[in-house]
C-alpha cells in the first residue's frame, strides 16, 4: 500500500511539473483524491501564500519606516537590508499569483467534469439540482477570483514604491535617498493598510469556499 502511494505521488508530481493535468488527476485518484479535494487543498495553499505576503509586506514597511530615522553610519547597509525585505516581499506576490492560477486551473476542470457528467443524467429532477449546485458553485467560484485579484493588484503598486526606493538608494547612498524616502513612506503605509485589508477579506472568501465545497462533498 505504501509502494502504491509513493508511486501516485511520484506520478503526480512528474504530472505537475509536465503540465500533464489528466495525468496528474488520475495519480490522484489513486490515492482517493478527488478535483473537489484538491481544489480544496489549493484554495487553503492560496490563502496561506497570501497571509505570508500580508505578514512580509508589512515586515517590509516597518523596515523602511526605521530607515526614515537614519543619522549616519553605513548606507549601504541599509540599502542592502531593504532590498532584501524587497525581494522577500517580491517573490511573496509572486507565489500568491502562482496560486490564484493554480486554484482556477483546478476549479475549470472540476466544473467541466461536472457539467459533463449532468449531461449524462436522465432524472430530470436530479440534473436540475446538480445543475443548480454547479451554477452556485461557479458563482462562489468567481467571487473568490475577484478577491484574490483584487489583492494581487493591490501588491503591485507597493511593490513599485519599494522598488523606485531601494534602486533611488542604491544610486545615492547618502542624505538625499532618505529624504526621498520619508516623502513617501506615507503613501507606503496607506498602500500596505490597504492591502492587509484586502487579503483579510480574501481569506474570509476562502474560509466560506472551502466550507461550501465541503458541505457539498
Amino acid at each position: 500500500m505504501l509502494v502504491a502511494i509513493r508511486i501516485a505521488f511520484t506520478l503526480a508530481l512528474l504530472a505537475s511539473l509536465t503540465g500533464c493535468s489528466q495525468l496528474y488527476y488520475s495519480s490522484m485518484k489513486k490515492i482517493g483524491k478527488e478535483k473537489r479535494e484538491i481544489l480544496v487543498s489549493r484554495i487553503l495553499d492560496g490563502k496561506e501564500a497570501q497571509q505570508d505576503a500580508a505578514k512580509e509586506f508589512k515586515t517590509a514597511l516597518e523596515a523602511f519606516q526605521s530607515a526614515t530615522g537614519f543619522d549616519g553610519g553605513n548606507l549601504e547597509k541599509v540599502y542592502k537590508k531593504l532590498n532584501g525585505h524587497f525581494e522577500d516581499a517580491e517573490g511573496r506576490a509572486k507565489k500568491v499569483t502562482d496560486k490564484i492560477q493554480s486554484i482556477d486551473k483546478v476549479a475549470t476542470d472540476l466544473f467541466n467534469e461536472w457539467n459533463g457528467e449532468i449531461a449524462q443524467m436522465s432524472n430530470r429532477q436530479l440534473k436540475t439540482d446538480s445543475e443548480r449546485m454547479l451554477r452556485d458553485a461557479q458563482t462562489r467560484h468567481r467571487t473568490l477570483m475577484r478577491s484574490m485579484h483584487s489583492t494581487e493588484a493591490k501588491m503591485e503598486p507597493v511593490l513599485r514604491v519599494f522598488r523606485d526606493q531601494v534602486l533611488y538608494l542604491k544610486h545615492n547612498l547618502n542624505a538625499r535617498a532618505i529624504t526621498s524616502l520619508k516623502k513617501n513612506v506615507v503613501e507606503i503605509n496607506d498602500d500596505v493598510a490597504a492591502l492587509i485589508k484586502d487579503i483579510e477579506l480574501s481569506t474570509q472568501e476562502a474560509d466560506k469556499t472551502i466550507a461550501s465545497l465541503k458541505s457539498e462533498s
